[in-house]
């Protein structure tokens, strides 16, 4: 038979200067108040280095209320207490933290407002009118700042969530964990705004408090780690809920509405249409045919990665995978759609969204590398037949008639010039980190914080990036996607010059060569998310690029990149569609998931 109604869990990470004095003040302090037998105290060590695991075993064996539950890995101070928090025998779950810096007289208050019955969470507050707080600026100030940010924005009606003093029933402990997705320090937070969602009794009052030890604002765990979370819960509670498929439905054809819109703002209509009233359906047809077959070869390229990355999987798989992730891309903004693919693969095939993400920022390398270096060879081309001059020209904004066009084309060569340097850049980086046994990631986040969710951010990056070395110092792996990605964009050029052919214009080398040059810019573009699918600045570039260049006129060059995109776009969306009812995707809740994902936890065999 259980007889205990308390449990109070301490959550310890390398305190073996000062958990003996905890465990002790916090046994004297239950006995004022509570029978002898009624409670236990629980050392949650969350996988300490040091000698905080002999001391709580060597009090565990003096004592029997005295409880020792080690982690081997590190979950979190968030994960360490829900692990304590199940394994506790309590009906009244309690912890506060081991510093000891609320004044233990409030615990008589604390526990026996929800061993009571009265409340379902009860917590101290530094922030209530009566209550004495010494509070130096670079702790006062942070807080402050924080707590208002969770009263606006998550609609919180409480003052102070990060004090670590806090008790909550067995029932409220059930209903809560599940939903609390937090493992590290937003923990407290989320409890409590989720409590409150779920219209507990829940009780602030104020508690006589003082900071021990030194202290700092933390960049990485309070401005990266607890910002998104507030971000992440306030999307979760207030903005999922009201996304219908119907609202999903109306904001995608929006989208569509929009990016014809701004199309407008840069051509005439009519004469676009004129244009292309004389261009072969036939031929038309044959570049979508010449686009349709870069997509097997985008899955057998991703499947190289994962390959290399030591995860097994069927290319047609991962052909769908890809088709439904540029989807995402087309139909919502700001390239939502990238994180789509680390979703799928996790949900369909079990791929942690670390190695998701790491799969897809070494695709995403190779395709900015490979267009890149296409675009230079052929503006090496350009300049040595004496058409470079022109180019600039037209970059001046005087060889192109129509300030809209060639203003939008400057703009968008200028993000491709952009663009080709920070992806030469990051190929750089990635092959000279992967030939070293350096450990940049640790000691550049270290330069910022000492905290353990600073260990914790760090552990994730070091992830990502070692599944990026993988593939990056595997010569056979980083070849084949080279050559992949080589094919993938030489098709992609390949179907914009079908495009030139169904418009009557002779496919001659010097058009060849510009076309490779413009389709590769207008690519470079696009990575942006600076108009929606890239409308504009890819049909910007590739007008800017091709009227000076070639016979073909302004009218007929914006034609062909409408055409060209729109071929694309067409061939994106019927994989896109048939990928999705194959695989059982709904693209909403994929980018649902995946924007929660921002907030990566580790997960085992990670």
């Amino acid at each position: 038979m259980n007889d205990i109604e308390v449990s109070i869990v301490l959550p310890a990470y390398n305190e073996e200067d000062t958990i003996e004095r905890t465990v002790s003040v916090t046994l004297d302090t239950l006995e004022t108040f509570l029978p002898v037998d009624s409670f236990e105290v629980i050392v949650a060590e969350d996988g300490c280095d040091d000698r905080t695991p002999d001391i709580a075993t060597r009090m565990a064996n003096e004592d029997d209320r005295v409880r020792h539950i080690h982690s081997d890995e590190r979950l979190g101070r968030g994960g360490a207490l829900e692990y304590a928090f199940e394994r506790a025998r309590g009906g009244t779950l309690v912890y506060f933290d081991t510093d000891l810096a609320t004044d233990m007289h409030h615990l008589e208050e604390l526990v026996e407002s929800v061993r009571s019955g009265e409340y379902d969470v009860a917590t101290g507050s530094r922030w209530l009118d009566e209550n004495r707080a010494d509070r130096p600026a670079k702790r006062g100030i942070p807080s402050l700042g924080y707590n208002t940010l969770v009263r606006t924005i998550l609609r919180s009606d409480l003052k102070d969530h990060q004090c670590g003093f806090k008790a909550f029933s067995r029932a409220a402990f059930e209903t809560l964990g599940p939903k609390v997705e937090d493992e590290h320090w937003f923990w407290d937070t989320e409890l409590l705004v989720k409590a409150q969602r779920e219209d507990m009794r829940v009780k602030e009052f104020p508690v006589d408090w003082e900071p021990k030890g030194d202290s700092k604002v933390d960049i990485v765990r309070d401005v990266l780690g607890m910002g998104s979370q507030i971000g992440r819960t306030f999307w979760e509670l207030s903005v999922s809920p009201r996304i219908t498929p119907r609202i999903s439905m109306g904001a995608g054809t929006m989208l569509v509405v929009v990016a014809l819109l701004l199309m407008t703002q840069y051509l005439n209509p009519q004469r676009v249409l004129n244009e292309m009233a004389g261009a072969s359906p036939a031929l038309v047809v044959l570049s979508a045919l010449i686009y349709a077959v870069s997509w097997p070869v985008r899955g057998l390229r991703y499947r190289d990665i994962l390959d290399s990355m030591r995860f097994h999987e069927k290319w047609s798989f991962l052909t769908g995978a890809v088709f439904i992730s540029q989807t995402g891309n087309l139909v919502f903004p700001a390239r939502l759609g990238d994180g789509v693919r680390a979703y799928v693969v996790k949900a369909r095939r079990s791929i942690s969204y670390p190695s998701g993400f790491a799969s897809l920022a070494v695709e995403r390398v190779f395709d900015l590398l490979t267009i890149t270096v296409l675009a230079g060879i052929m503006m090496v081309g350009l300049a040595a037949t004496g058409s470079a001059s022109e180019l600039f020209a037209a970059l001046a904004g005087n060889a192109v008639s129509g300030a809209e066009t060639a203003q939008s084309g400057q703009t968008a060569v200028y993000v491709a010039a952009g663009v080709g340097l920070a992806a030469i850049g990051a190929v750089v980086a990635i092959v000279a980190s992967a030939r070293t046994d350096g450990n940049f990631v640790r000691a550049t986040i270290g330069r910022f914080s000492e905290d353990s969710y600073a260990d914790y951010v760090a552990g994730i990056v070091e992830g990502f990036v070692a599944d990026i070395q993988t593939v990056t110092a595997d010569g056979s792996a980083f070849a084949r996607v080279g050559i992949g990605s080589l094919a993938i964009w030489s098709l992609d050029v390949l179907t914009a010059l079908a495009v030139f052919a169904a418009f009557g214009y002779a496919l001659t080398p010097s058009l060849v060569a510009v076309g490779f040059f413009a389709v590769s810019v207008g690519n470079l573009a696009k990575v942006l998310p600076l108009t929606p699918g890239g409308v504009g600045l890819y049909e910007g570039a590739f007008t800017i690029i091709v009227a000076p260049l070639t016979p073909v006129g302004v009218a007929a060059a914006l034609s062909i990149a409408i055409v060209d995109h729109a071929v694309k776009n067409a061939v994106t969306l019927l994989g896109g569609l048939a990928s999705m009812a194959w695989l059982n995707v709904s693209l909403t809740t994929a980018v649902e998931e995946s924007k929660s994902a921002s907030d990566i936890q580790p997960e085992a065999g990670d």
